[in-house]
């Protein structure tokens, strides 16, 4: 399948296997395959976590963030690969920094830089925004399955 960017949830549903409730990703604005890739997440105010997490000062899970830009760098690893059926296990996060709280009805960008990839490992730079404000960052690897 030739994507072209933007692309919204069903080409991204095309490469990953993630679907609702576990599916973080509205749509990829930008992508070079296989090297970096911009999406973006509107964070739903009517989310079920945001009654428990937190119940007077809603604020979406730092692991979330990161799994949202798991599935960005995933998505833009195997669009490259064109591996369909493939997925990306996350097996390492390091350096990982909180410094912005994502809140109900925010839009997160999320940007990743492939740094390194084999046939298997991927590694890449991460960082996710709420407008110009940084809201996490890290450092994640993933091996292809």
């Amino acid at each position: 399948m030739a994507i072209t960017y933007p692309c919204g949830r069903d080409e991204i549903m095309a490469v990953l296997p993630h679907r609702d409730p576990f599916l973080w990703l509205s749509r990829v604005v930008e992508c070079v395959p296989g090297q970096r890739i911009v999406a973006e997440l509107d964070v739903d105010p009517e989310l079920p976590l945001f009654k428990g997490h937190f119940p007077n000062h809603p604020v979406l899970p730092g692991v979330i963030v990161m799994e949202a830009l798991a599935q960005a760098a995933s998505f833009c690893v195997l669009e490259a690969r064109g591996a369909e059926g493939a997925i990306g296990f996350l097996t390492g996060v390091d350096k990982a920094k909180f410094r912005h709280q994502v809140q109900p009805g925010d839009t997160l960008r999320l940007e990743a830089a492939i740094t390194k990839s084999s046939s298997r490992m991927v590694v890449a730079e991460v960082a996710a925004y709420v407008g110009d404000a940084l809201a996490a960052s890290a450092i994640q690897k993933y091996v292809l399955a």
